[in-house]
């Protein structure tokens, strides 16, 4: 399983609870699209996560940009994500920042919204926040390997953007670009 998260926002720990925490403990890989904003919130996330890839956002510390890329690729379940926090340009910079890595999926936040939305090129993929939705649903994201035994296509997994609680906001999958 993969997990994506963004924009905790947090002085103290990861805030995560509900399907939320469990997902972080029980995934794979965990991917966090910046703005932990201190290191004690970093430093809760990688209590909770086996391996967590994560970028830094702009209300991070200096302390947490010290620690993290502003940007980087992920190789995950068959599927190569490129991780930013922001990128200018919406939905086109953050595809051809997508292009620009040879990326199938590009995972990022700031906006706090929880939105998917298929390009020609790339899945962009914003998990919203957690914990500090700012008037939109809180959320976040897991990806799961599909099965062997379904029907040989180019799909590698299938997705779900969730509310913390695990209400189900919307069903995806990410297909191979290749």
């Amino acid at each position: 399983m993969i997990a994506i998260f963004s924009d905790t926002h947090s002085e103290g720990g990861h805030r995560l609870d509900g399907a939320a925490l469990t997902a972080a403990r029980e995934a794979d890989t965990v991917i966090h699209a910046g703005d932990f904003t201190s290191s004690t919130a970093l430093a809760a996330f990688q209590e909770e996560c086996d391996a967590l890839y994560a970028v830094h956002g702009n209300a991070d510390s200096a302390a947490v940009r010290d620690r993290l890329p502003p940007a980087r690729v992920v190789e995950a379940g068959g599927v190569r994500f490129a991780v930013t926090h922001r990128r200018d340009g919406g939905a086109t910079g953050l595809a051809m920042f997508g292009r620009s890595r040879d990326a199938d999926v590009v995972v990022s936040g700031h906006s706090h919204r929880p939105t998917i939305v298929e390009t020609d090129d790339v899945l962009l993929v914003n998990p919203g926040s957690h914990a500090q939705p700012r008037g939109n649903r809180p959320g976040f994201v897991v990806l799961e390997e599909r099965p062997a035994d379904g029907p040989a296509d180019d799909v590698r997994l299938t997705g779900e953007l969730r509310e913390p609680d695990g209400t189900v906001i919307e069903s995806f999958e990410v297909r191979s670009r290749a």
